[in-house]
């Protein structure tokens, strides 16, 4: 099958797709915390150590840079990877640097409000595809990578 004809696969039909991808996504988010944890670290020195009076928004934004670029250039972040999953949008394609900056943007909206985060967390567990709310949004999943070769 071509990528240019591969579609967002059905859950009822393919459940191999979205097998265990809520629990791969959790242990995905505390590995790709843990690193962006640890490019905060590496950047406070070049803020002087300013940078400890706005941790969290400097988390944030550097948590935003870390998605993005790893999104683009894979469809996954490393965390992700390590998990073998990877985002396709609703056409069944790879992330671009749009999609993954757009993605990117509005998971780390809904991190920076923990309500909003508590809802994409509650419908990822409740859903078929398990699509957060930024997933639902953009019309996109994130999938098993190995049942996608």
């Amino acid at each position: 099958m071509t990528d240019t004809t591969w579609q967002i696969p059905d859950p009822d039909t393919q459940p191999d797709f979205y097998a265990d991808v809520p629990l791969k996504r959790f242990f995905a988010w505390l590995v790709d915390s843990v690193l962006v944890l640890i490019l905060c670290v590496l950047v406070l020195p070049f803020t002087a150590f300013t940078g400890l009076f706005f941790l969290p928004l400097l988390f944030l934004a550097v948590g935003l840079v870390y998605r993005t670029a790893t999104i683009a250039n894979g469809s996954a972040t490393w965390g992700m990877r390590l998990f073998a999953l990877e985002f396709r949008t609703a056409s069944g394609h790879r992330f671009d640097g749009t999609t993954a900056f757009m993605h990117s943007m509005a998971f780390t909206l809904s991190c920076a409000v923990p309500l909003v985060q508590l809802a994409s967390i509650l419908l990822m567990l409740t859903g078929a595809r398990g699509q957060g709310l930024t997933d639902l949004a953009l019309g996109t999943v994130a999938i098993n990578r190995r049942a996608a070769c």
